[in-house]
């Protein structure tokens, strides 16, 4: 009978990883870096080193572990294929197949984006909903969309870009898509600094963001504390991800959404500014969805990467 598995969270700067049990324990964790150079040519033996050196640790047996599972950024199809990611270097890389020749243990896996939905949706923000789409705002924006239980990945894994959904047709300037006036361009942490940077320069109201270095989290904290210009901010946050979930809920009409990602911080407000627009701009029909904010932090990928081979 099987005893433990692996969660892995492939990221651009480190590598996650979780020892848990089949029922879900979470017994350790632990950080490797990610070596990106010669296209990542160190990284899955990386973590099958580490994944190889915890099971001697812990006197582990390969038949007492039901396998790894994995979260890798970029578009990842059904069979663990990673169709392409610039930050790697991998295109059409079979991650799956590479990982279990590497361990001689099953390997299991999705975008990273996904995984840590079906991590919030399997110990986090999530449980309890069977229909939710999990959204990360953090230096881009990705969604999970899960239906029934199960991750959509659409035709070549890219399914829940909702990142990239046009919401301006006035901006010029290209998102890192190469489209223009992705949502992505707005809601993101960086877009959330360029809007209050841009406001800034445009106006000579009095505001507590003046003279400071702008972080989202700054932004909402001066949003907290009834920052007029900062509130401006906030309307324009909440009006394009408003939007982007009215168009969201109409194609796949979720139970929840949940907010993840380093932006999620600043709290319950950062709700209240989504769903004011989402009501304003949703089909009557979705209106009463449920707005969660995440849980798992950081975990959210291990867990997530776990539950694909439990």
């Amino acid at each position: 009978m099987k005893k433990y598995c692996f969660g892995v969270d492939v990221g651009g700067t480190t590598i996650k990883l979780g020892l848990f049990t089949v029922e879900g324990e979470l017994l350790e964790k632990w950080e490797i870096p990610t070596r990106t150079e010669n296209q990542s040519e160190a990284v899955l033996p990386d973590v099958a080193s580490a994944v190889q050196g915890k099971m001697e640790e812990k006197g582990i047996a390969k038949e007492d572990v039901a396998g790894i599972g994995f979260g890798v950024p970029g578009p990842v199809t059904a069979e663990g294929i990673i169709v392409m990611n610039a930050n790697l270097g991998w295109r059409n890389k079979n991650v799956s197949r590479e990982l279990e020749e590497l361990t001689g243990l099953p390997c299991k896996g999705g975008n990273d984006v996904k995984t840590a939905g079906l991590g919030e949706m399997w110990r986090g923000g999530a449980a309890g909903y069977k229909d939710a789409v999990f959204i990360t705002l953090g230096t881009g924006v990705g969604a999970a969309i899960i239906v029934d239980g199960k991750v959509i990945l659409g035709s070549k894994g890219a399914a829940g870009e909702v990142g990239h959904i046009k919401v301006d047709g006035e901006i010029t300037q290209p998102c890192g898509c190469g489209g223009v006036g992705c949502m992505e361009q707005f809601a993101s942490a960086p877009g959330i600094v360029k809007m209050a940077k841009e406001l800034l320069e445009r106006s000579d109201r009095p505001s507590c963001l003046r003279g400071k270095e702008i972080t989202a989290k700054i932004v909402f904290d001066a949003v907290k504390a009834g920052d007029e210009l900062a509130m401006e901010v906030a309307e324009r946050f909440g009006h394009y991800l408003g939007y982007a979930l009215s168009a969201t809920a109409a194609i796949v009409d979720p139970e929840a959404f949940i907010i993840g990602g380093g932006v999620s911080r600043a709290g319950d407000i950062l709700i209240e500014y989504v769903q004011k627009y989402y009501k304003k701009y949703v089909w009557p029909g979705c209106r009463d969805k449920q707005f969660v904010l995440a849980k798992l932090g950081n975990d959210a990928g291990i867990y997530g990467a776990a539950s694909y081979v439990l």
